[in-house]
């Protein structure tokens, strides 16, 4: 008996991937013009038809909707997914969950294959631009991070170079005239971050300095290590994020620094261990849940009007144009935060 013809029969042949042989054959999407033709010649040549429980399942509404984050070890995502899930759930949507760190672009063909009819990035994932163009023709919105890595998406993100003039106008209150911001180059909300903490310094005409660390705890803590034994020492500590912030803590005790006693410490983000009486970190609120809730919004949006236009996505080489919402940050001081020592307020 003669082996039936698959879809990968149809890619090898067009020298294309799985994927974009779907998308094309599908006729959704994003798909040059010469890939679509070849996949359509190479179709015609091995004399391929899908089945008929692939085109029903083609055709009918899969409800879902492909969610990627960047690091599930990031407590920031926590309520951003449940802003996100309590909106979709609303929409009549279900969220289908893949690890970016872990699962990488083997998620495109995952969510093709599950006919996810909208996808969500939450974070910024390193590489996406490359490895998800196939997905570009879905309706998409990308949380936490002001870039869209998927042609076409929307952006919900929190003004972060506002949210660090925040915390740099709240030390200088304090009476905190040398401090160090702990950052995170090479990351969009880090690079924001630190923008905005240079610009308030400047206005402020504090004596600020950036060490390189990075958005985890242990890059923090080395970063706070560095800062700390630099003589001066600076007198206040701004972390890029919580997680660094929590690991500054561990430099500054290894030092036998008390906080906020000798010196004072904010992070950003206001994950729930911030909140927490026995850590007391004053932080930024990003308003991540909030984030959640809106970037479902704005995806339900764009699935319902791509159901109406029947297209299951964008027309072919033409997303949609990318919105940009710019969500207020808000500063939570707490006990981490104090007058210098010598210093009354």
């Amino acid at each position: 008996m003669a082996k039936s013809v698959t879809i990968l029969d149809v890619a090898a042949r067009a020298g294309v991937s799985k994927s974009a042989a779907s998308l094309a054959l599908r006729g959704t999407g994003y798909v040059s013009e010469a890939k679509r033709r070849a996949v359509l010649e190479a179709a015609a040549e091995l004399g391929y038809r899908p089945n008929a429980a692939a085109r029903a399942m083609g055709s009918a509404r899969s409800g879902t909707v492909g969610l990627i984050l960047d690091d599930l070890r990031n407590p920031w995502f926590v309520p951003a997914v449940e802003g996100l899930s309590d909106g979709l759930h609303a929409a009549g949507l279900s969220p289908l969950l893949g690890d970016w760190r872990l699962e990488g672009a083997a998620l495109a063909e995952r969510f093709l294959e599950l006919r996810v009819e909208g996808l969500v990035l939450v974070g910024t994932l390193d590489g996406a631009e490359s490895a998800l163009p196939a997905l570009g023709g879905l309706p998409a919105v990308q949380v936490g991070s002001p870039l869209a890595q998927v042609p076409g998406a929307a952006v919900v993100t929190n003004d972060d170079a506002e949210g660090a003039r925040r915390v740099v106008r709240h030390l200088a209150a304090l009476g905190h005239r040398r401090i160090a911001h702990l950052s995170a180059p090479g990351t969009p909300v880090g690079e924001a971050r630190q923008a905005g903490f240079e610009d308030e310094a400047r206005r402020a005409g504090i004596e600020a300095s950036t060490v390189p660390g990075g958005l985890t705890e242990e890059a923090g803590r080395r970063a706070a290590l560095e800062a700390l034994r630099k003589d001066p020492r600076p007198t206040a500590l701004f972390a890029v994020n919580d997680m660094a912030a929590f690991g500054a803590l561990s430099a500054a005790e290894e030092l036998g620094l008390g906080v906020p006693g000798d010196v004072s410490l904010a992070g950003y983000d206001d994950t729930p261990a911030a909140r927490l009486r026995a850590v007391g970190l004053t932080s930024v609120d990003n308003a991540s849940r909030e984030a959640g809730r809106v970037a479902a919004d704005l995806l339900a949006q764009r699935i319902a009007g791509a159901r109406g236009s029947g297209t299951g996505g964008t027309d072919d080489g033409g997303a949609e144009p990318t919105a940009v919402v710019l969500l207020s940050p808000e500063l939570k001081a707490r006990s981490s935060t104090a007058p210098p020592t010598g210093v009354v307020r």
